[in-house]
């Protein structure tokens, strides 16, 4: 069965040992997920493009260049670089059956499809799902110990949050995988008051990411799970429709102090609704800025649904999201995580000066 290892540290370029084992580059450049298999575990990490020596994978890609060729009447070659993706994910039975549909699926000549589909949304889903079902697929060959987790697991052996790893497991990237999702990386927070902490977003003041996306990127979510990121707005969902979730947001001010502040309930609902936020009481450390009205300063964020630059559903006569980048906004904002040298949270960083912010989650009967 396939499985990962958990890693804490980056790895460098070229080859490195780790307990015995060798690190090999990847051609996938995904984000911070070593993957085993007979040719050696592989690194799939931003920024690192390398050629895979596992026979698993490259079969695949020349079949798709040769698929390409044929249908454009000329010689293409296969172009397996995916990046600034958060997730990726791997296992076996039904996991790896989800990846070898996603592929075939793939496989099929465009004239055969719907045009229509293969539009910019359609596109942008196919290379964010592209790295996980090469994770899956080289994943399938592993014979590498398992993420350590306690029961309750899904199908293909993942947790459905971090709260079901064991409570000794150090803080790091695991893969995860919520009730009707495919696998995910993600940052687990074992350090933290009670432990088990899905961490679903990460911001410094001084990031180099961009949180001026579309929507469909933040459906799916874009960064890297080592530094800044963010899970995907459709995760948020998934992962909050499996039962009832706390939520802990983290901002750490400009002299290195941190403060906090929780919510007993913290939900996302459906594309479909706008991904609202719905938040329960507060505590902290502070003021409670989302689920009360602030008039003199954006409103409020409780129930709000979620906007970005080419999806504008705030209360705003304009649009808050082009300034900032997507957020739960209403009269634009109290409080602010996800933008460029602009973090806010009223009381310890009034004028955008927070350092950096977290956004950690974990179901409300795991103490």
């Amino acid at each position: 069965m396939g499985r990962t290892r958990q890693i804490q540290q980056p790895v460098g370029r070229g080859s490195e040992s780790i307990q015995g084992r060798t690190l090999s580059s990847c051609t996938v450049s995904m984000p911070l997920l070593c993957l085993e298999h007979p040719g050696g575990m592989q690194r799939l990490a931003p920024g690192y493009e390398r050629k895979i020596p596992a026979p698993a994978a490259q079969p695949l890609f020349r079949k798709r260049a040769r698929q390409r060729a044929r249908m454009s009447g000329g010689t293409h070659a296969p172009s397996p670089r995916c990046t600034d993706t958060v997730w990726a994910g791997g296992g076996a039975g039904e996991t790896l059956k989800w990846g070898r549909e996603r592929f075939q699926n793939n496989l099929r000549p465009l004239p055969q499809r719907s045009r229509e589909r293969a539009g910019t949304h359609q596109l942008h889903r196919d290379l964010v799902l592209l790295p996980t079902v090469v994770a899956m697929l080289l994943l399938s060959a592993s014979a590498g110990p398992a993420v350590p987790t306690a029961s309750p697991r899904s199908a293909s052996g993942f947790p459905p949050d971090c709260s079901r790893l064991r409570k000794n497991s150090p803080s790091g990237v695991y893969v995860i995988q919520p009730a009707r999702s495919p696998p995910r990386v993600v940052w687990c927070d074992m350090d933290t008051e009670g432990k088990g902490w899905t961490v679903v977003q990460r911001n410094s003041h001084d990031t180099e990411l961009n949180w001026k996306q579309s929507w469909t990127t933040y459906k799916y979510g874009f960064g890297n799970v080592h530094a800044d990121y963010w899970l995907g707005t459709e995760y948020l969902h998934l992962l909050t429709q499996q039962g009832t979730y706390k939520v802990r947001f983290v901002v750490r001010d400009k002299t290195n102090v941190t403060h906090f502040a929780e919510y007993d309930i913290f939900r996302v609902e459906s594309e479909d609704s706008g991904y609202p936020l719905r938040l329960g009481r507060h505590s902290g450390d502070g003021d409670d800025y989302l689920t009360l009205y602030h008039p003199k300063k954006g409103g409020i964020h409780d129930n709000m649904k979620f906007s970005t630059v080419d999806k504008d559903q705030d209360q705003y006569s304009g649009n808050c999201a082009k300034s900032y980048g997507g957020w739960w906004y209403n009269r634009c904002q109290n409080v602010l995580l996800n933008a460029k040298n602009y973090i806010v949270w009223p009381g310890f960083c009034d004028s955008g000066d927070c350092a950096s912010s977290l956004i950690l989650v974990k179901p409300t009967d795991v103490c």
